[in-house]
């Protein structure tokens, strides 16, 4: 029997939820990559519908827990150019955050990759960093020093001590995740008076996402839930952090990779890759706001 459920922001009943998108699922198209960051996009998506409370777009028949720990856990990895570019893309955008912080003792991140922003916030000060990931072979592809900072397999909150934490971050993972409520409120015991829970999202109602609709990177197979900014603040509002902060940000890639993005047909995209790499063009950083949300949530002091 397929599992329903509410909306795991606000807990409204799928019932009454609109329709956002019909599941649209071809297993021939499924490969070793399908659950590894920064893929080839495939355009697939679970039944995808929209909370009349709260306006998040979440899948109201997700795959179970097992089965998504699986296909983290031996999904391939061969991303690290664009996982560098994202990290100091995150540094810059948590700037003002850190700012805001009375300590810099330890900070966690959640879905770490090959733990290339925990290197950046050690830069930073942060005199601990640690992060989890499931991913066997991002892990496999960082360097030896970081290997040290990471714990492999999906994010357990009792892994930790309570109030041990001055930063938990969570980029490009939220919506990955079967209850974000859990992250987010576990966020908040592990985090310190003062501390701080910043998540980076998706935002389904930017411009961009709206244009491109399905063709839109951010409809995924890995992606069990889609944020807005209403959606974000009520979450965070609802678990309970204070001097909410949400906005937009510009991401930084080569063209090489917005190419790889892009909905052009495979045959227009392979030729024009081949094209940008004989003229060095592919290797061209462009920033860009393609409707990103940065949210950040203080623990009260």
């Amino acid at each position: 029997m397929i599992e329903t459920r509410s909306c795991p922001v606000c807990h409204t009943d799928s019932a009454i939820a609109k329709l956002f998108l019909e599941k649209n699922i071809d297993s021939t198209k499924l490969s070793e990559f399908s659950f590894a960051s920064r893929k080839t996009p495939e355009f697939m998506c679970h039944r995808l519908v929209r909370c009349p409370a709260c306006d998040l777009v979440y899948a109201n028949q997700p795959p179970g827990e097992n089965e998504l720990a699986h296909a983290y856990h031996v999904a391939e990895y061969d991303s690290s150019e664009e996982a560098n570019d994202a990290a100091m893309a995150y540094i810059r955008a948590i700037r003002p955050v850190l700012s805001k912080l009375a300590h810099r003792r330890s900070a966690l991140e959640i879905g770490t990759g090959t733990g290339i922003f925990l290197e950046h916030l050690s830069h930073e000060g942060f005199a601990g960093v640690v992060g989890v990931e499931p991913s066997s072979a991002a892990i496999a592809a960082a360097p030896e020093h970081r290997r040290t900072w990471i714990r492999e397999g999906m994010f357990e909150e009792s892994c930790f001590a309570p109030s041990s934490f001055d930063l938990i971050c969570c980029f490009m993972t939220m919506e990955h995740v079967r209850d974000p409520n859990v992250i987010a409120q576990a966020a908040l015991r592990l985090l310190r008076p003062g501390g701080a829970f910043v998540t980076v999202t998706h935002d389904y109602r930017g411009l961009i996402n709206r244009m491109l609709g399905k063709l839109s990177p951010i409809i995924d197979i890995e992606h069990l839930q889609l944020f807005s900014e209403r959606s974000l603040r009520h979450l965070f509002e609802s678990v309970g952090y204070a001097d909410i902060m949400i906005s937009p940000f510009v991401n930084t890639y080569s063209l090489q990779y917005w190419t790889r993005l892009s909905p052009l047909p495979a045959g227009i995209k392979k030729p024009l890759a081949g094209l940008m790499a004989k003229t060095g063009l592919n290797n061209v950083k462009l920033g860009v706001n393609v409707g990103n949300l940065i949210t950040a949530g203080f623990k009260n002091a």
